[in-house]
């Protein structure tokens, strides 16, 4: 469909009817011109070697002519957008992904050079957007990597003192092992991620219960939400919810969107946890009371490493949405997120079920 579609859209030929024709005419003039010369030569008397030489020379302009008029449209036609388009992908190979050819006509006369043009430099700017976006991931994993290791490092070289006290030192084991934790989870969030990416994971249907899954991801957080005085509320149905998904990706969903719920939530706040169903859909939301997001921070918050609120910075690495939005990708799901600074936030999830 879409091969038909392009052939109706543009012309699939370079060279237009009028140019064969005028091919066609110009050899028939020729044709008179030579036996215009003929009679002319034999009228004059001249004689055979004469006559044969005239004859010769002017079909050797005509074929002399007709070949560079050949060559010329060939090169304008053919060779020039070719050695054009060969250049800029020598330099994509090289790495310069702003290379760009431009098109031969204008979008309402197209043909297919010109469409294979317009692909070729939509195919450079989707390299170089993903080049963009592979640096700026490394760029940030260094960053992220590097931050723990320091940490650790200096929180090592504190404990060589021979005069630090035993608080002292215990403040700097705790630091230690808290980086240590961060590194850890850093690493295991980016190996889960490029595992889902790359499709190295791929999920594994089964029919479960859901109210069952939100209930047992909940319970995880039980200590935090008591240590800091959170309000949980969790408005899940009674009976069983059962739908058809991958049981063991969708706790990486729950676990981090309840986990950032906990997170942003302040002492004495409030964070609630609903499922129902809507259109013959499963709702799942996730909502706090914490401290919000502007639109800023609503447009990136599943991107890589992104972290809206650099207060908790030391509490996350950015991955977690990231990994979240990946899940649901591959389960067919969809996320949505409403907020406003200072009113908290509400994740709503939705799935088939």
């Amino acid at each position: 469909m879409r091969q038909h579609e392009l052939t109706q859209a543009v012309k699939n030929s370079r060279f237009p009817k009028s140019i064969f024709f005028g091919y066609y005419v110009a050899l028939l003039l020729l044709s008179g011109v030579h036996i215009g010369l003929l009679i002319g030569v034999e009228k004059a008397n001249f004689n055979d070697i004469i006559i044969i030489i005239t004859l010769m020379s002017y079909w050797a302009l005509v074929a002399g002519g007709l070949t560079l008029y050949t060559r010329h449209q060939v090169r304008k036609t053919y060779e020039l957008p070719m050695l054009r388009l060969a250049d800029a992908a020598a330099k994509i190979a090289k790495g310069d992904f702003s290379a760009r050819v431009e098109t031969i006509n204008e979008r309402e006369k197209f043909d297919y050079l010109d469409q294979m043009i317009e692909d070729f430099n939509k195919m450079a700017a989707e390299l170089g957007s993903i080049e963009t976006l592979r640096l700026d991931f490394f760029s940030n994993v260094s960053h992220e990597i590097k931050t723990p290791i320091a940490v650790i490092q200096n929180s090592a070289e504190m404990l060589k003192k021979p005069d630090l006290s035993e608080e002292k030192r215990q403040e700097y084991v705790d630091t230690v092992t808290t980086a240590a934790k961060r590194l850890n989870t850093l690493i295991t969030n980016i190996l889960k991620l490029n595992k889902l990416e790359k499709q190295s994971i791929t999920p594994h249907v089964s029919e479960f219960d859901l109210c069952d899954q939100l209930v047992q991801s909940a319970l995880l957080f039980e200590s935090v939400w008591e240590e800091k005085g959170i309000e949980f509320e969790a408005d899940i149905a009674d009976e069983r919810k059962l739908i058809t998904a991958d049981a063991e990706l969708l706790p990486l969903l729950w676990n981090n969107l309840l986990s950032n719920a906990f997170k942003f939530t302040e002492q004495g706040g409030t964070v609630t946890l609903r499922e129902y169903t809507e259109d013959g859909r499963v709702v799942v939301e996730v909502e706090d009371s914490g401290c919000g997001m502007d639109e800023q921070t609503k447009k990136h918050i599943f991107d890589k490493f992104y972290q809206g609120d650099t207060s908790h910075s030391t509490e996350g690495n950015g991955l977690g949405l990231a990994l979240a939005l990946r899940v649901l990708q591959l389960t067919g799901g969809e996320i949505s997120v409403e907020s406003e600074t200072g009113k908290g936030a509400k994740f709503i999830v939705t799935m088939n079920i």
